[in-house]
């Protein structure tokens, strides 16, 4: 990849960045259609986002993934937001139009894609959300328009209840919340369909802890976790052992990923170049 003063430059920002994988998927995309970008991580603080998107607007850098914990924070500081962003509250993706700053929310096709590729038919359905940030909040856009019922569990509970009155605003959906102590885990796991984990526990370097214990899950769960470092987390190898579906974060980020890619670059994303570009990056990792 040869870098130039005419080279694009898109990037993450967010607060870990050092594990991401999307450098490595975006520039095998970029390479695999010789465009001349490159994909760059910038650890941001939340305290750090003003001047961060000031110094992409004087940079004139031309696009943005955006993570924990800025999703929701930078959507003020944008000059417009794209309908799915708006209706979520929550940006994962910016383009650079001219002087302008457009925010995307491309999470929530990330999640139903990987639902879908997993075979995962949401009509009918009870699912249950672990945690009311960012990315909850784009996969609770996703899902409950299409589900039978939806239940957001967080540690804060002013924050599910918050997302759960956004629902009912922007999609007119009734949705119950509560916290994440084991009894309120243990009521709606009970009959539960779909159980998606959208917090950072057991997320590398604590991928020996789970949100859920063991004892909740059950063959007839889907189990989808958020996170994809390490792919199989504890809570995913806990629903495996009792017979569960699972669908792990690597799926969501790829589809997340390809839909950014679409935006930044008007052209369709190489699905099998940047998923052999994150198993790729993933088995370096381990055998390092």
């Amino acid at each position: 990849m040869e870098i130039s003063g005419r080279t694009k430059v898109c990037a993450l920002i967010g607060d870990p960045v050092e594990h991401s994988l999307s450098p490595a998927m975006h520039n095998a995309a970029f390479k695999h259609l010789d465009l001349d970008y490159v994909y760059l991580a910038f650890k941001v603080r939340r305290e750090e986002l003003r001047d961060a998107v000031n110094g992409v607007k004087a940079l004139k850098i031309h696009g943005l993934n955006v993570t924990k914990p800025l999703k929701v924070e930078i959507t003020t500081l944008l000059d417009r937001l794209d309908e799915s962003a708006l209706n979520i509250g929550a940006v994962n993706t910016v383009l650079r139009a001219g002087d302008k700053l457009i925010g995307y929310n491309t999470d929530c096709i990330g999640a139903l894609e990987a639902l879908r590729e997993a075979g995962v038919n949401l009509e009918g359905m009870k699912a249950v959300i672990l945690g009311a940030g960012g990315a909850a909040r784009a996969v609770a856009f996703a899902v409950a328009p299409k589900v039978r019922e939806l239940v957001i569990l967080n540690r804060t509970v002013t924050k599910a209840e918050s997302l759960s009155r956004d629902l009912k605003r922007r999609l007119g959906v009734d949705v119950r919340f509560g916290g994440l102590s084991e009894v309120e885990k243990e009521e709606e796991l009970k009959d539960a369909d779909l159980l998606i984990n959208a917090t950072s526990v057991g997320m590398k370097p604590n991928e020996n802890l789970s949100p859920v214990n063991p004892n909740l899950l059950k063959p007839d769960l889907t189990v989808f976790d958020l996170v994809y470092n390490p792919v199989e987390t504890k809570l995913l190898k806990d629903a495996k052992k009792v017979g569960a579906k699972v669908v792990d974060g690597l799926s969501m980020l790829l589809f997340q990923g390809a839909a950014a890619f679409s935006i930044w670059t008007d052209r369709d994303p190489p699905l099998k170049v940047m998923r052999e570009a994150l198993k790729s990056a993933l088995e370096e990792r381990v055998s390092g």
